[in-house]
């Protein structure tokens, strides 16, 4: 390793030295969404969030195993011990099998995944997929005394975990404060303590999804699904566990004390979360009729927005704020984001096209030295993005004649936005010109009508191509070496 890397670690609550990872394996878990709605921004959030730190890890020539589970069962209504499963409930509306309404939303979600150009993880288990290893798992944390069944349901027991380990840790919560700030609800009186919480939960008649075991016909607890998967294919310990900053409590925290429980040990070694995503300052949410799925954003069909924004538009605004930073939506920003995006995309095609010199008048190694010390320092992708236009300002200048630049160092150039901003970064370029073969050559029969024309001393043919291409945002810059063209930012 040539760089090193540093980590904001949520559990110490500081920025810390990644020398824990001293071997070329890393196991990553992050947890993936709930299949039970169309996706929107703030699934975005986490999905590119991790998928730039597993871009970046392998980057560095690590070899990641990068697991993100779907949740198909057992997250129940407002993310409590009761009510009904949210995928069961949506299955009752529809008059659909809940496996139907699972196998539809995790294709839209993966639709939606490769729009954004993010990674598809190593593995991608499924809650309902891994109801053994579950229940194996309550067996062991109740044969430690720290799990207990009442009328076929299995609980954690927090208050005698609490006496030999840190519950809240994580979070930075006291227990005692949970505790006078809980009060017991309707329906958990079976709990003995209200912040305990499900490990197995008792299907009642109505109940879809259910499945047998030594306690009862039911399903698991949206807790323990994580750490059965994760130590089914990461192992008992492992490096990184991500997700959004809302299932910091109670999730994770329950994640820890049920591995620990089970396995003796603290099972992950950096904690990593990425903040929430509102709208006009709100947090996002149908109540608040705020909420705009990603399919919008991509045609544009909101009454918040408005304009359709690309998927790279989209992954570019995300990535312009840091992942533990608040990242507010609104339309100026994404419009902001898209004009960024465009000029970056059009100084890559500049690239090509740049002519060396005897010498150079920028720094590039330099230059590629701060975009390696913006990823080693937390994933810093806004201070990256601020660096390449740096870069972008060097490729205009070199273009424009004000500088120069060595043919070794414009080797070097190309090959650090090629790899950081698209190998790391993973931006696509969507413009006109890359989508496909056609555009350029279209552009380049009319081009040469133009030279025609302007060979037969024709300049009103001449100028009339160039004026009615500027009508449509196309610009011809005519060089010594023949006419160009670009797009207008």
């Amino acid at each position: 390793m040539d760089h090193q890397l540093v980590v904001y670690n949520t559990l110490s609550r500081k920025k810390e030295n990644f020398e824990p990872i001293n071997s070329p394996f890393v196991g990553m878990y992050v947890c993936g969404p709930t299949v039970y709605g169309d996706g929107h921004l703030g699934h975005a959030r986490p999905a590119i969030t991790f998928d730039i730190i597993f871009r970046y890890l392998q980057f560095l020539d690590y070899k990641v195993r990068y697991v993100r589970n779907i949740t198909d069962v057992g997250h129940l209504e407002n993310d409590a011990d009761e009510g009904e499963d949210k995928i069961s409930k949506k299955a009752r509306l529809d008059q659909l099998e809940p496996m139907e309404i699972a196998q539809y939303y995790s294709d839209r979600y993966h639709e939606n995944m490769d729009q954004l150009n993010c990674l598809k993880p190593s593995i991608e288990p499924r809650a309902s997929g891994h109801i053994i290893e579950q229940i194996e798992m309550i067996k062991k944390i109740i044969e430690v005394g720290l799990g207990y069944e009442v009328d076929g349901s299995v609980y954690f027991d927090v208050i005698k975990y609490s006496k030999t380990h840190e519950y809240g840790k994580l979070s930075g919560r006291v227990l005692e404060d949970l505790l006078s700030n809980t009060r017991d609800l309707d329906g958990q009186s079976e709990k003995r303590n209200p912040t305990d919480f499900a490990l197995w939960k008792k299907a009642q008649p109505e109940h879809i999804m259910r499945w047998p075991s030594p306690w009862s016909d039911g399903f698991p607890g949206w807790h323990l699904e994580c750490s059965a998967m994760s130590t089914k294919y990461l192992g008992e310990q492992f490096d990184i566990h991500g997700g959004g900053m809302d299932l910091l409590f109670p999730h994770h925290e329950c994640e820890i004390a049920q591995s620990t429980a089970c396995n003796g040990k603290e099972s992950v070694k950096y904690w990593l979360h990425n903040n929430m995503i509102t709208i006009n300052g709100q947090k996002m949410g149908k109540s608040l009729g705020n909420f705009i799925t990603l399919s919008d954003f991509f045609s544009g069909e909101n009454k918040l927005l408005e304009q359709a924004y690309s998927p790279m538009t989209i992954r570019f605004f995300i990535l312009q704020a840091h992942y533990r930073s608040t990242l507010d939506f609104s339309n100026e920003a994404l419009q902001s984001a898209e004009k960024g995006l465009k000029r970056l995309m059009t100084a890559m095609d500049t690239i090509v096209n740049l002519k060396s010199s005897e010498t150079s008048t920028s720094n590039i190694k330099e230059l590629e030295k701060k975009c390696y010390d913006a990823m080693n320092d937390d994933f810093n992708s806004p201070i990256l993005i601020a660096h390449l236009f740096e870069g972008v300002r060097i490729i205009n200048s070199v273009n424009d004649g004000k500088e120069s630049i060595t043919a070794e160092d414009l080797t070097l150039l190309k090959k650090l936005f090629n790899d950081f901003a698209i190998s790391i970064l993973g931006l696509k370029n969507e413009s006109l010109k890359n989508n496909n073969d056609l555009p350029d050559k279209l552009m380049e029969v009319i081009l040469n009508l133009r030279q025609t024309a302007k060979t037969n001393k024709d300049y009103a043919t001449s100028d009339k191509i160039r004026d009615e291409l500027k009508n449509i945002n196309i610009v011809i810059k005519d060089t010594k070496d023949g006419a160009v063209w670009s797009e207008e930012n």
